[in-house]
């Protein structure tokens, strides 16, 4: 099966959108680098990696901590994650396979 042109969209991914793309756009949402109804769906790989540089960026003014950020980007962060994780187990998520290396 061939690797597609495009992004499918947070809202499509596997997993309830626990992938490395689904964080990088929760976290894009976070830093207002896109609007939260964003769901980057349709967009070219090389799009995406832009949007990578744009959050590592704003991560990095926070030495990559969440308990660095201000009290309004830790709020939304909590609020966007915490709701993710939800609809993520609510799909058959777990995080298991996350830690797997670990054992």
């Amino acid at each position: 099966m061939a690797r597609p042109d495009t992004y499918v969209g947070i809202n499509n991914e596997v997993n309830g959108g626990m992938t490395t793309i689904g964080k990088l756009i929760r976290d894009a949402w976070v830093f207002g680098i896109i609007p939260e109804d964003e769901t980057c769906e349709g967009w070219n790989f090389a799009r995406i990696d832009g949007l990578l540089d744009k959050v590592n960026n704003e991560w990095d003014k926070y030495g990559c901590l969440v308990s660095h950020l201000p009290e309004d980007l830790f709020e939304r962060h909590q609020r966007i994650h915490d709701a993710a994780v939800e609809t993520a187990r609510s799909a058959g998520w777990s995080g298991e396979q996350e830690t797997e290396d670990e054992k």
